[in-house]
């Protein structure tokens, strides 16, 4: 295994983070407009990558949006953005019609769950099945021009195996079940602070390195 040089939040950064996010989808859910970070906690200027998952909790609730600020893990490991730029990116592009397939709108903005990870670690693997650690680690899948990517939480949530966490994340990026196994194909793991709002605009939940 390699890894990333380790970035680490605060609590208050951790809480910090989420507000950005949701100030980002309201600003452009309601008016078309890109949020500024404005006046940054020094953490902000970091330069790593960043995810934003939107949960609806409506009925039995489904995932509404979620990206990442950047195009590739090579932009994920350079931490080509500063925090604080790659989150509101983040949050703008899961509430677009790019990430889940419709555009969050206004009427849905109190019954969205804002989730953020910050990425603290990046760690390339060759041997996934034995590296992953179910709840600390994402998983970011890369091969044949296409790539995927699943937040670290996920498998915990949903009860998957290490086998079906990493199938999944191929078919998400648009690759067959077991494509991770093939030569050509990177696996990388991020480890993550995963920070997140218990309700729509409620506390916020710290989970420092799952």
């Amino acid at each position: 295994m390699s890894e990333a040089q380790s970035i680490h939040l605060s609590e208050d950064d951790g809480v910090r983070a989420v507000e950005l996010a949701r100030d980002s989808v309201e600003a452009f859910v309601r008016n078309g407009q890109r949020e500024q970070p404005g006046s940054m906690r020094d953490a902000f200027y970091n330069r790593t990558g960043a995810f934003v998952r939107l949960e609806s909790t409506r009925g039995r609730g489904r995932l509404r949006g979620c990206a990442g600020a950047h195009d590739s893990v090579r932009d994920l490991g350079n931490g080509s953005k500063q925090l604080g730029h790659a989150i509101v990116e983040a949050a703008i592009n899961a509430a677009s019609d790019s990430s889940c397939g419709s555009e969050v709108e206004p009427a849905e903005l109190d019954t969205i769950r804002v989730s953020v990870c910050t990425v603290s670690n990046l760690i390339l693997t060759d041997d996934p099945v034995a590296d992953i650690e179910l709840g600390t680690h994402g998983v970011i899948v890369d091969g044949d021009g296409q790539y995927g990517w699943m937040y670290p939480t996920v498998p915990v949530e949903n009860d998957w195996s290490v086998f079906e966490y990493l199938d999944r994340t191929c078919r998400k990026a648009g690759l067959p079940n077991g494509a991770w196994e093939d030569d050509d194909v990177v696996v990388t793991l991020f480890e993550g602070q995963v920070f997140e709002e218990t309700e729509p605009n409620g506390e916020i939940d710290v989970r420092s390195r799952l």
